[in-house]
């Protein structure tokens, strides 16, 4: 079993309020964050961890309004129709690309 030793650190704490709210919404603890990011420092020799939620998510069909799902089926009918369509592979990459999903 690997001995083990505290880290102590002062942090302004309304940052590390947020920090350890997005760490929880990631299911990481506080403490294996820093494991996380001292091993990496470890092993790159540098800071190259970059753990993030997605800048934003997309909407969800029942928060649209029923203009606004009307608007988002109508452009999607206009695609077909004008022979402009994608593969789910294509839509996948897409979603990652501007969701991170």
């Amino acid at each position: 079993m690997a001995t083990t030793t505290a880290v102590y650190a002062r942090i302004d704490s309304k940052l590390k309020e947020n920090a350890e709210s997005i760490l929880h919404q990631l299911g990481i603890s506080p403490s294996s964050a820093i494991q996380m990011l001292y091993s990496q420092i470890v092993l790159t020799r540098g800071l190259p961890l970059n753990l993030q939620l997605p800048a934003r998510k997309p909407t969800a069909i029942g928060d649209m309004t029923r203009e606004e799902l009307d608007a988002e089926l109508r452009k999607g009918m206009d695609s077909m129709n004008t022979g402009r369509t994608y593969s789910p592979e294509e839509v996948m990459k897409e979603l990652n690309k501007e969701y991170g999903l």
